[in-house]
């Protein structure tokens, strides 16, 4: 699992631990459902067993024999009574029968594609559970389930215990069971199609990879799913990144080698030009701006605003949630300098003039309450 911070401040801040051989998990990190965090942490089975796999039982593991961006993967997860016994406890209590054997992985996995669902906002795991099912890794469908993927091999099963972590009133998920809190989950990789990592990757499949990350992102916001939506505008965020490095490096070589290497280039290797990144980047700071907002993170909010604003001095959303958040956290004066620009590229417009009276009625109470404690201090 990348979880590299390449900029401060706009990302969920995950975890990724190897603790010592003696732990019964030997791997935790953080990821999102529709309502919240959860911290996974996670032991690999050796040959399905119970037991955790110790250094002697498994082989180095390369990016090579593990499912990268773009796999395909036939996995399978299941709920389970308690620590000890791999029971599919909501199949139980609908009485649907597990498949005996999964069914065979064969070409025409890859013709499907990936099996279709919408994330649910009062489940935690976002697949059917006790059913096989194709996930494409990158999608983001159960964030949950493909950060384990990452770390797995074909054939091989790992346990995963599950905790909340407190995030706020509105990020309470129903348990999917009657058992307290935390609870345990087995995932299973039957087997996987060839994918990439992203320094693999050329510009333009990046760049198809930002650009679906952020669709993903708008889809989960409207949903009201602000985590989901948070961690989607990160990935493209991330890559992003990598693509203006790539531009960069471009540029210090030349026009000539550009306009070479877009020659040569096919359409699936053709990058964006710098202006579409940069405004790319500013949308993506200006919409984690929005859903740190709504996530109660006004500190967060305000950074991301204030760079969708140097990056695009002519967003006007940006300039709108850079004088909230700078309101939220009482920097009026910075808020005032916010919404007096963008009454510049919007004039007359009613958020940014109400703002602008809020924050007068605020400073007037202020004054008057420091006048109070002067007079009493003097009288």
């Amino acid at each position: 699992m990348v979880n590299a911070v390449m900029e401060p401040d706009y990302t969920l801040e995950t975890l990724h631990t190897e603790s010592d051989h003696d732990s019964v998990y030997n791997t935790s990190w953080v990821s999102v459902c529709p309502r919240g965090l959860w911290k996974v942490q996670r032991r690999r089975l050796n040959n399905g067993s119970q037991q955790t796999a110790s250094d002697s039982d498994v082989t180095p593991i390369s990016s090579s024999n593990c499912p990268r961006l773009g796999s395909l993967c036939r996995v399978r997860v299941r709920l389970k009574a308690n620590n000890d016994e791999a029971e599919n406890v909501a199949c139980e209590k609908t009485g649907e029968k597990l498949p005996a054997q999964p069914d065979p992985f064969t070409a025409e996995l890859t013709e499907s594609g990936a099996t279709p669902f919408v994330r649910c906002k009062d489940s935690v795991l976002q697949v059917p559970l006790g059913d096989w099912t194709t996930l494409r890794l990158g999608d983001g469908q159960c964030d949950i389930t493909e950060a384990c993927l990452e770390g797995m091999r074909a054939g091989e099963k790992c346990e995963i215990q599950l905790s909340p972590l407190e995030t706020g009133p509105d990020a309470a998920v129903p348990h999917p069971s009657d058992e307290s809190l935390p609870f345990f989950a087995t995932v299973e990789l039957q087997a996987f199609t060839p994918g990439k990592d992203s320094w693999e990757m050329s510009p333009g499949e990046k760049w198809e990879w930002v650009k679906s990350h952020k669709d993903t992102g708008g889809v989960r916001f409207r949903s009201e799913d602000l985590w989901g939506a948070t961690d989607s505008y990160s990935k493209a965020m991330k890559l992003v990144i990598t693509l203006c490095n790539h531009v960069r490096d471009v540029a210090k070589k030349g026009w000539e080698y550009e306009a070479e290497e877009q020659r040569e280039a096919t359409l699936e290797t053709l990058y964006p030009s710098a202006e579409e990144l940069n405004k790319m980047k500013a949308d993506l700071h200006s919409n984690l701006s929005l859903c740190q907002l709504k996530l109660n993170q006004p500190e967060r909010a305000k950074a991301n605003a204030a760079k969708a604003t140097q990056l695009e001095p002519g967003c006007a959303k940006a300039w709108y949630r850079l004088g909230k958040a700078c309101q939220i956290v009482n920097e009026l004066e910075e808020a005032k300098q916010a919404f007096r620009k963008l009454l510049e590229l919007q004039p007359e417009m009613p958020a940014a003039l109400k703002a602008l009276k809020d924050i007068a009625s605020r400073e007037k109470a202020t004054n008057a309450q420091l006048g109070l404690r002067l007079s009493k201090m003097f009288s």
